[in-house]
């Protein structure tokens, strides 16, 4: 009897458990369904002919989801419950068009990763085949922003994505950390029935220790792209491909190992690129391209250049220098700052800068990652 009682409270509690649970659901979903119509009452607000490009404000997205951080108290991970709100506010955001981002493709690369990481699924993907194609599309407006990798943590900078900035009047308008994490993927049985395997020269350099470890004999194919190598396992017996979950569901092939990277910490920085430049978030980044004439051989002048930054106690966080194409031997730089170029005291010390350089242009100023 005692035990039978017990069962029977047990199933009491479970039920009044779930009436709960679901009652939660149908005010989450009301609050949501809510919150979108009040960002209906923001695009109405641009005028009939407004797009999504046009009410759609990175610093402003910034700082609700480190509300969202700020606020979380668990049991939810932090990276969960950014990842709903971000859903959230990208679904809100495309009620009446989605936005429109290019990307350097072709699908299931971990570029279309960082779109949707950084801009939530409701957004329409643009697959470009080289970060020119991306850079091209967003300065004519068919693409609303771009998004192109800059550097990875074990492999370095993209130099091609730095030198774009070169001569496009595009700016940065966010930047997303992603972890790599690289998995071995085919159609096949198992290890022993692997003959070649088929990535992007990056991946195949993350992954070397392992790779020689355990597949010594393995042919290994450089292609364009991880996806490019996943089409290949998919159609070609004895393939295999490296890439990361999204290759694996695009082109339909199992994961045969995970994690095969050599770097646990592996991590691939991209840039968002837009045609403005942002207002303040809070919690900011500034990218600036700078030269003076001189700098490639005269003592001392890189010192001299970055003296007020020193002198307002601006921090430095990334140095990065490329050939000018002005002429031979001449160089600019690429620095990436603690700050907001509009904000005290990065402002003072950048006026400074333009002071003593020949070469002088804000390449960005925009929300650091939301880790």
């Amino acid at each position: 009897m005692v035990k039978a009682a017990g069962k029977q409270a047990s199933a009491i509690d479970l039920a009044s458990i779930r009436e709960r649970i679901d009652e939660v659901d149908r005010q989450i979903q009301a609050l949501i369904n809510e919150r979108a119509r009040f960002a209906q009452q923001v695009g109405i607000s641009k005028g009939e002919l407004a797009t999504a490009v046009d009410y759609y404000r990175p610093e402003r997205e910034a700082a609700v989801l480190r509300g969202v951080l700020a606020r979380n108290e668990g049991p939810l991970r932090d990276e969960e419950m950014l990842r709903l709100f971000r859903e959230i506010m990208s679904a809100c955001l495309a009620q009446q068009e989605p936005l429109k981002i290019g990307y350097l493709g072709p699908e299931g690369t971990f570029t279309q990763t960082a779109v949707y990481k950084h801009f939530g699924h409701s957004v329409r993907g643009l697959p470009f085949s080289t970060i020119d194609e991306v850079f091209q599309e967003v300065e004519s407006g068919a693409a609303d922003f771009g998004v192109v990798p800059i550097e990875n943590s074990t492999e370095g900078t993209v130099n091609h994505t730095l030198d774009m900035f070169i001569t496009s009047p595009l700016k940065v308008g966010g930047e997303i950390e992603l972890r790599i994490e690289q998995h071995l993927m085919g159609n096949l049985a198992g290890l022993k029935d692997i003959e070649r395997i088929c990535a992007h020269e990056q991946s195949l350099a993350q992954c070397r220790g392992w790779l020689r470890e355990y597949l010594p004999h393995v042919e290994l194919i450089g292609v364009s792209s991880n996806a490019a190598g996943a089409r290949r396992a998919r159609d070609e017996k004895g393939t295999a491909a490296i890439g990361g979950e999204a290759a694996a569901e695009v082109y339909d092939l199992k994961i045969l190992v995970n994690n095969i990277e050599d770097q646990s910490d592996n991590s691939t920085r991209f840039l968002v690129v837009g045609r403005e430049l942002l207002a303040p978030s809070g919690e900011d980044k500034t990218t600036i391209l700078i030269s003076t004439t001189g700098t490639a051989g005269g003592a001392g002048v890189l010192h001299s250049l970055l003296q007020p930054l020193a002198t307002y106690g601006v921090s430095m966080s990334r140095i990065e220098s490329r050939p000018s194409r002005r002429k031979n031997w001449d160089y600019v730089f690429f620095i990436d700052m603690d700050g907001h170029a509009q904000e005290s005291p990065l402002s003072e010390a950048l006026a400074e800068l333009k002071e003593n350089s020949s070469l002088f242009r804000i390449i960005g100023a925009y929300p650091k990652a939301i880790r």
